[in-house]
């Protein structure tokens, strides 16, 4: 159980969405892979990958997103993971066209596809029909690209950002907070990182409203580095550890 909650934070926190901000960025390209690790204190428990493609749906030139989260070592044996989350969406707003998520946990198994209708404001759910849902709303792995579409040079420190994401047929609010810049070190090396501190709700996983934090580079790729969970039960750490064509040079990693 503990295994899996690492997962579904993982994939939660690398896509939390932030709106509002002016999008005069673009920090991605087709092509791109990332990949992260998952500790649960010095135990590694899994891996994530992200990689971006380019596609066609419904006779639309669209990026295809894909994230998938797998179990490794012990944790692996003990109750096997792989959840994969797709995602095709606009390469000129972000905003999805179709999310797909395919779950394989243990002996559980879950699959759902959902339409995106911006114009009209509804999603369309194999499992759930019609649901009407916010203007512009994100589906998980569609934020993750949202943050790197944004420009964050006219945030203060303490700044609170108001979000709205979709996910397991549910609309989800969640507010984060900007909190500057932070060099931290990780197995990449030092690494300059704009930083931020989501609201949580306490209570079955997190002790405060202030148990998770988000660190992206501070250059124009903008990449998760690493998300860091500290839970009644422990912590976990979700680190990049590596990743191939990217958009721009990456300095700071280098």
């Amino acid at each position: 159980m503990k295994y899996l909650i690492q997962i579904r934070l993982l994939i939660f926190a690398l896509v939390i969405p932030i709106s509002n901000y002016s999008q005069n960025i673009n920090g991605f390209a087709p092509g791109e892979e990332i990949e992260f690790i998952i500790k649960y204190g010095p135990i590694v428990g899994g891996r994530a990958i992200a990689t971006l493609e380019n596609a066609r749906i419904n006779n639309q030139e669209v990026y295809h997103a894909k994230m998938v989260a797998r179990s490794a070592g012990l944790a692996d044996l003990l109750y096997r993971v792989e959840d994969i989350y797709e995602s095709y969406f606009s390469p000129e707003t972000g905003l999805p066209y179709m999310a797909i998520r395919n779950i394989s946990e243990g002996d559980y198994r879950f699959y759902n596809e959902t339409e995106f209708f911006h114009k009209d404001n509804y999603v369309l759910s194999q499992k759930s029909g019609k649901i009407d849902v916010p203007e512009g709303i994100l589906d998980m792995v569609t934020a993750l690209y949202k943050i790197r579409r944004l420009n964050y040079s006219n945030y203060k420190d303490g700044d609170i950002i108001n979000i709205t994401t979709y996910f397991d047929d549910e609309i989800f609010p969640f507010d984060i907070r900007y909190k500057g810049i932070e060099t931290i070190k990780t197995s990449l090396g030092n690494v300059e990182c704009i930083k931020f501190v989501p609201f949580v709700e306490p209570g079955r996983i997190f002790e405060s409203e202030d148990d998770m934090t988000i660190w992206v580079s501070n250059d124009k790729n903008l990449l998760p580095i690493r998300v860091k969970f500290d839970l009644l039960v422990g912590s976990i750490k979700c680190d990049l550890v590596n990743y191939s064509n990217l958009k721009y040079p990456s300095n700071i990693l280098d």
